[in-house]
């Protein structure tokens, strides 16, 4: 199969991902548009000099997460008046109850640390394993699940001190 056909394949398959990933941690539907055609327009470099890449999907998000990472050293805003304001709304499946409580839910990962929020979106929203996380982030398969039990462990406590204010 030619390197372009894998490309092709390759943005089919995982483009989307690559966007929700983006957005969710810049939280502007053009930056993270242009972030997804970063990432693959970097990863084709790459290939087109002959480099070889074991893990397509593992080595593209982690080009995502680096472009990310020298966005996020800009500033910007991250609140969910802003994100409303971009156009984001949460996916709704016909239940104003869980539209209510998944904003609610967004609200406070938002809260949370960089690291911690990072890896309990990326388990539980992007539905990578510790191990892809692991690679995609360069940190050990070990650091990035203590990151995941101890951000949920948060997001429940935060979650838990919401309802009592509330």
């Amino acid at each position: 199969m030619a390197e372009e056909d894998k490309f092709i394949k390759a943005f089919d398959a995982y483009a989307d991902g690559i966007f929700r990933y983006c957005f969710f941690r810049v939280f502007n539907r053009e930056l993270a548009k242009d972030l997804v055609q970063d990432t693959f327009m970097r990863a084709w470099e790459y290939a087109s000099k002959g480099n070889k890449i074991e893990n397509l999907k593992a080595f593209l998000y982690k080009i995502a997460h680096n472009l990310v990472v020298d966005e996020s050293r800009k500033a910007k805003e991250y609140s969910l008046d802003a994100l409303i304001s971009q156009g984001f709304d949460v996916p709704s499946e016909g239940n104003q109850i869980r539209d209510i409580e998944a904003k609610e839910v967004l609200a406070v990962v938002s809260l949370l640390e960089e690291e911690y929020r990072d890896a309990v979106q990326m388990r539980h929203v992007e539905g990578f394993s510790p191990k892809e996380i692991a690679q995609i982030t360069g940190e050990s398969e070990n650091v990035i699940s203590v990151r995941i039990h101890r951000g949920l462990a948060k997001l429940r406590t935060l979650m838990s001190n919401q309802k009592k204010d509330g």
